[in-house]
């Protein structure tokens, strides 16, 4: 006998070789009926999977959210069979699942294109009415080369051969098709439902390799109703139109260029908005009692050996050798991906005691990171970027309180720039491969789970993905459409003080290691600018807007009145531009709010008569009348940056 313990801690008994459906039966045909596949120890099977041990089960239901996988991955086996009887002689590579859908490479002689796509659509839907159940084999290596190479199947023969030796050949079926898969699959085609959409064709080599035959690759979405897929589709269409590159070209702000590849060209309306953001986090983090401070963006190979950092991200790190030097100085430089170990040096230099901490070192240092040209994306992951890093230098006693004072920081900014809602905090712990002793995790691990229990903030435990050197708290926003990003990130560092032989004299006179908390809010400030961006869809708030006000004139005689107004604006520090061109005002007005000027002072004969302007907002149909005074410090008083 076997023992399944269910998840409200309840067990059961059962022979060895009774289904998970079977289970699912005794304890109600309900369940049953509803269950589409279980997991057992954190991993998911079939129902109709024969239990041999004793094991944690969870049966998983359609409406689950792990359910999404599955009904993805069901998707995608629909699909290929679809394509396959809607197009004779097409080769099926490989159809994983992904964040939101999932895809399928195939191979033929003309690829397919986006008008091809309704055709499969509708076949996959008669396949799913069909209501095949999806079952599975286990088949010899070489009952399987044989089948697959009698189809011409050649990507899927090259697949199996290359299998360790011991692995499992397992097929799944659904209906007369099949392929080779690992599972799990739900019970029947019917279970995948009606919410999924074909949505786009793309080209990808063979294993990804240029030197490998090219494929045609499906991208599909499913969803387990309508109303999800409905959101997840206008999502999509509001990510578009406010995709940071197309605004930021409609903006002026930044463009990129193949000979800088990953580092970007900042227009003055760009820098603004950039110098505007680091200016505030200077008052900002200056307000919370820390020190600035600026180190070399090039180092020693020798600081990183130090730190840990060559032997865990040398390959994320651009290397400078230098031929010429004497063999005395032959070590490589590194440009610096992260500012930790210069920080460590200025905290280093000169004798530190207890009175000295904390010592909150900030610095929004140049880093230098090599990502491949397929990952890059905008703003979003560029190779030269600022970080607002800081580290801070503490006892013991003082490190949950730091840890707390830096998570009020990091709320403090985020409500600033309008992305306070729904914060969510990662707690990440110890990985696999890391550094350090394990007393000295359990240290760091407690520290940060003690904090969270204090801070009252929603968070949610993320096993095992912490960074080499430390266990750490991810902060992950919320846009105005729905996306999460992970931006502030609190790590505390345990490992690294050790190895840069960092000390302070403690209260008994001896030499005692402080602790290193790593801390970021915005992260790469290139990178934020873009989440800003798109989620004020280039509507920015009046104090980060590059150009906050235009003065548009609607006939040239209130051109002087105009050149006025906006030394006016100008005077009291307001960034203010003057357009008198030769032009209709409702030209002018549909060009600056194109590119998402918040405010336009419009004057014609009345105004100048009147002494006055007339305030259109963007996004707004209407003229508010004021004096020009009164305007002035209105928006004046709007344009004051936080803190």
């Amino acid at each position: 006998m076997i023992t399944i313990t269910l998840p409200n801690g309840n067990t059961l008994e059962f022979a060895t070789g009774t289904s998970c459906l079977e289970v699912a039966k005794s304890i109600a045909k309900s369940l049953a009926k509803a269950a589409v596949a279980v997991d057992l120890d954190n991993q998911l099977h079939d129902l109709s999977f024969a239990l041999e041990k004793n094991c944690a089960m969870n049966i998983i239901k359609r409406e689950d959210d792990r359910a999404l996988e599955l009904i993805r991955h069901d998707a995608a086996h629909v699909m290929a069979e679809a394509v396959q009887k809607l197009f004779p002689g097409t080769q099926v590579t490989i159809g994983p699942t992904i964040e939101n859908g999932f895809y399928y490479d195939f191979y033929r002689k003309e690829p397919f294109s986006a008008e091809d796509l309704p055709k499969i659509e509708k076949k996959m839907r008669q396949i799913i009415e069909q209501n095949h159940p999806f079952t599975r084999e286990i088949w010899s290596r070489a009952e399987a080369i044989d089948f697959f190479k009698n189809k011409g199947e050649r990507f899927k023969v090259e697949l199996i051969e290359d299998l360790p030796e011991d692995e499992t050949i397992t097929i799944y079926k659904q209906g007369e098709w099949l392929d080779l898969c690992r599972g799990p699959h739900m019970p029947s085609t019917k279970y995948i439902g009606t919410a999924f959409k074909l949505m786009k064709v793309a080209g990808a080599y063979w294993r990804g390799d240029s030197n490998k035959p090219m494929l045609s690759r499906i991208y599909g979405t499913a969803w387990r109703t309508q109303d999800e897929l409905d959101t997840h589709l206008h999502q999509l269409e509001e990510a578009e139109k406010r995709d940071h590159r197309k605004v930021g070209k409609e903006m002026e702000l930044f463009h990129f260029q193949d000979e800088a590849p990953g580092q970007v060209f900042w227009h003055n309306n760009g820098w603004i908005i950039y110098t505007e953001l680091l200016a505030y986090m200077r008052r900002k983090v200056r307000n919370h009692n820390y020190i600035e401070v600026n180190t070399p963006q090039m180092l020693d190979s020798r600081f990183w050996q130090a730190s840990g950092h060559w032997e865990k991200y040398r390959e994320n790190m651009f290397i400078i050798n230098d031929d010429n030097k004497g063999e005395k100085d032959k070590n490589p430089y590194a440009l610096k991906p992260m500012s930790c170990p210069g920080n460590a040096q200025l905290y280093n230099y000169g004798v530190k005691s207890y009175r000295d901490l904390p010592i909150r070192m900030a610095e929004f240092g140049r880093v230098f990171r090599q990502e491949a040209s397929g990952a890059r994306h905008g703003l979003m992951r560029v190779q030269a970027f600022t970080q607002d890093d800081a580290h801070i230098f503490c006892s013991d006693e003082q490190l949950e309180d730091e840890v707390i004072a830096m998570c009020d920081l990091i709320k403090e900014v985020y409500t600033d720039l309008g992305m306070a809602k729904n914060i969510v905090i990662n707690f990440s712990t110890r990985p696999e491969e890391r550094i350090g002793s394990d007393e000295d995790w359990d240290r760091a691990e407690e520290a940060l789970q003690k904090v969270l229990e204090r801070i009252g903030m929603k968070w949610i435990l993320n096993a095992g993905d912490g960074a080499f050197y430390a266990p750490k708290l991810d902060f992950i926003l919320t846009d105005a459409i729905g996306r999460e990003w992970q931006c502030g990130t609190i790590q505390v560092d345990m490992n690294m003080p050790t190895r840069l032989e960092m000390s302070y004299t403690a209260v008994d006179g001896q030499r005692h290691t402080p602790h290193m908390i790593h801390r970021a809010i915005l992260g790469s400030v290139e990178r934020f600018i873009g989440v800003l961006i798109e989620h004020y869809a280039g509507k920015l708030p009046l104090w980060l807007a590059p150009v906050q006000v235009v003065v548009a004139t609607i006939t040239s005689d209130t051109e002087r009145y105009a050149n006025k107004v906006k030394d006016d604006l100008v005077k009291v520090g307001i960034r203010a531009n003057l357009d008198i061109r030769n032009e209709k005002i409702g030209y002018k007005i549909r060009d600056h709010s194109n590119k998402k000027v918040p405010v336009i002072f419009v004057l014609g004969k009345q105004e100048i008569l009147a002494n006055s302007v007339a305030i259109r907002r963007l996004g707004s149909q209407v003229n508010k009348i004021m004096s020009i005074k009164d305007a002035i410090t209105l928006i004046k008083d709007e344009a004051t940056p936080p803190a």
